[in-house]
């Protein structure tokens, strides 16, 4: 038996389950629930985006990281990271837990994103295969460039990116991680 959505976790402000609820149910509610974010660089340090299909309930046309749900009820985190990340993008990798962060965010449509986010990184360059129901573009870009078109331009990028990109940067500076064989300038 499946359904179009899904439950949520939802949890405190430890991250701490306290029930689960139907995952629009949770978002018209804005209820703290349990969500992750994957992070992909490529072997030049270049970040995969992806550009989110036009079909999307929120945040549709926006560009984001490589891509982001919630895990299922009983579902560990990491599991549902890599799960996802087959289901939109066509391909695995190792991921490695990096840090989490809350966000509130309300949408012109009256659901609100109100999640405590696991950010996961991993390495990859190789074939992608995106699923257009999820999907509408991606492409690798310097953090550099990224940075910068957030000044700019941070419209065209969603919510919880804006505010996970700063602070994956300075998690990788405070823990000396880099990918690639680029070099900072």
């Amino acid at each position: 038996m499946s359904t179009k959505t899904h439950d949520v976790v939802l949890v405190n402000e430890n991250d701490e389950p306290v029930g689960t609820m139907e995952k629009m149910e949770a978002h018209r509610k804005a209820l703290l629930h349990r969500a992750f974010s994957v992070f992909i660089f490529n072997q030049q340090g270049e970040m995969l985006l992806q550009q989110r299909a036009m079909s999307k309930y929120h945040s549709a046309g926006l560009w984001t990281n490589a891509c982001c749900s919630h895990p299922k009820p009983g579902e560990a985190t990491e599991a549902g990271a890599a799960r996802r990340l087959r289901e939109e993008l066509g391909f695995s990798v190792p991921l490695t837990r990096a840090f989490s962060f809350t966000y509130k965010a309300d949408f012109d449509n009256g659901l609100t994103e109100n999640e405590f986010d696991h950010v996961f990184l991993g390495i990859y360059g190789g074939k992608i295969d995106p699923n257009p129901a999820e999907v509408m573009d991606y492409a690798y870009k310097s953090p550099e460039a990224i940075r910068q078109e957030l000044q700019e331009t941070p419209e065209k990028y969603t919510a919880w990116f804006i505010i996970a990109f700063p602070e994956l940067e300075q998690h990788l500076r405070a823990n000396q991680i880099s990918f690639g064989t680029k070099t900072d300038s």
